[in-house]
């Protein structure tokens, strides 16, 4: 069984139940204050309480507040449990390098969501109207959406997130359960390694893989200028006015508009290769800690390489694909013919072996590296011995001209239009070719 979110445009069939929908997220976000305030906080670290206890705490507050009974009961809980979801967030980015800090109270700009589990909603998508569906929301009232993607006809609907975005829009989050059919992933010892990549991520050039192909990192210009310009007009309105409050959602609107840039661009490239390899390999990089040591961190979070990975283990499920994540130490260094490791300065884009005399591209021989450890890694081959010379011998650049004369195509990101686009391959085909 597979647990998949689908998100959807939405619009409150009438003023009172938009009033009303905030006023519940509001709430929620009262007993969510309260619950972490008064309970959580107060208990020692090695003590914190369980969900279950705040939740058990539940009918008491309502009777002390009675406002809080003419929210849905099962949304209250859901704003006791995000607390321990907040927690587990925390650790997770401690995991992966980040300096947190601790849960805070919540002003009514940062709780914007309200969640239904298991009951107190409907979902209807045969109104008779096409993309169009309501969801109907227990004690809150009705919302249109636009029904852009069908649920699965088998799903099971475990969850439903209303949200005001940012922005004011409003979404609808429909958290379902059901049997994919995704296919099943080739056998390790099926696989040749002819159906293997590895990819080496960066910043000059957002994908370079070991078949010598390199895609572009998307061009933010114009987006961060529209950033720029929306934040000097909120910085002109007088604060929390009705014009400062109109600029804020513009500017909103700016940041989203490059979220789903970059989101649309990695998910493509995710989902072309894992359609088009058995096995993907990529670098397990440290983000967090990446962004917090070096003095390039603007075009770090720019990569958003993180998610980048995520995508392609989540497109691996679906595509039948496997994706292995390997350590990054040494891959740029380190020469896959021979593994003599040379120090190489930023600016310096060629590869040449000191040892061996094996000369390519620099993120070319780290995605030739990251290859063969992957390799590795899953079993394909379980004897490195001459598999790095093998790998170099086998790739286009080696085939070529001197590496300083040598010109290699990099596809613009402009080419990669739409998931599993064609255009992307068929234009990845041709910078492998040239």
């Amino acid at each position: 069984m597979v647990e998949e979110a689908f998100q959807y445009a939405a619009e409150p069939a009438d003023a009172a139940t938009a009033e009303s929908a905030w006023s519940h997220i509001q709430t929620c976000r009262e007993v969510y204050n309260h619950a972490l305030t008064q309970v959580y906080k107060p208990a020692s670290d090695g003590d914190k309480p369980s969900y279950r206890t705040m939740q058990n705490k539940l009918p008491d507050w309502k009777r002390n507040w009675p406002a809080w009974s003419e929210v849905y009961s099962k949304c209250l809980q859901m704003a006791v449990r995000r607390i321990k979801h907040s927690e587990r967030v925390l650790d997770s980015l401690t995991e992966r390098g980040f300096d947190v800090g601790e849960l805070k109270w919540k002003s009514p700009r940062e709780y914007r969501s309200i969640t239904y589990n298991q009951k107190g909603f409907d979902v209807d998508h045969n109104t008779g109207r096409t993309d169009h569906a309501t969801v109907a929301l227990s004690k809150i009232g009705t919302f249109h959406l636009t029904y852009h993607r069908p649920l699965p006809a088998d799903a099971t609907i475990k969850e439903v997130i209303l949200k005001k975005q940012k922005t004011g829009d409003w979404t609808v989050s429909i958290m379902v359960e059901y049997d994919a059919d995704y296919p099943e992933k080739p056998a390790v010892e099926d696989i040749d390694v002819k159906e293997t990549v590895g990819i080496d991520l960066g910043i000059t050039k957002f994908i370079h893989d070991s078949d010598g192909r390199a895609f572009a990192p998307i061009d933010e210009q114009a987006d961060r200028e529209r950033v720029e310009k929306q934040h000097q007009a909120v910085s002109r309105k007088e604060y929390d006015s009705n014009n400062w409050n109109t600029a804020r959602q513009r500017l909103a609107r700016a940041y989203e508009r490059l979220s789903n840039r970059r989101r649309a661009y990695r998910e493509a490239l995710a989902n072309a290769y894992t359609q088009q390899f058995d096995a993907v390999f990529l670098e397990d990089l440290d983000v967090g800690s990446m962004l917090q040591q070096t003095g390039n961190s603007r075009n770090i979070a720019a990569m958003s390489w993180y998610e980048t990975m995520q995508a392609f283990e989540r497109f691996g499920e679906k595509n039948g694909c496997h994706v292995v994540l390997v350590p990054p130490e040494g891959t740029t260094k380190r020469c896959v013919r021979c593994g003599v490791e040379s120090e190489k300065p930023l600016w310096v884009r060629e590869h040449s072996c000191p040892s061996c005399g094996f000369e390519t591209d620099r993120d070319e021989n780290a995605a030739l590296e990251v290859q063969r450890l992957g390799l590795l890694e899953l079993g394909v081959v379980t004897d490195s011995a001459g598999l790095g010379q093998e790998l170099a011998e086998s790739t286009p650049a080696e085939t070529g001209a001197a590496v300083g004369t040598r010109h290699r195509d990099v596809v613009p990101a402009s080419a990669v239009v739409d998931t599993g686009s064609p255009t992307l391959k068929e234009r990845a085909a041709s910078a492998a070719s040239e």
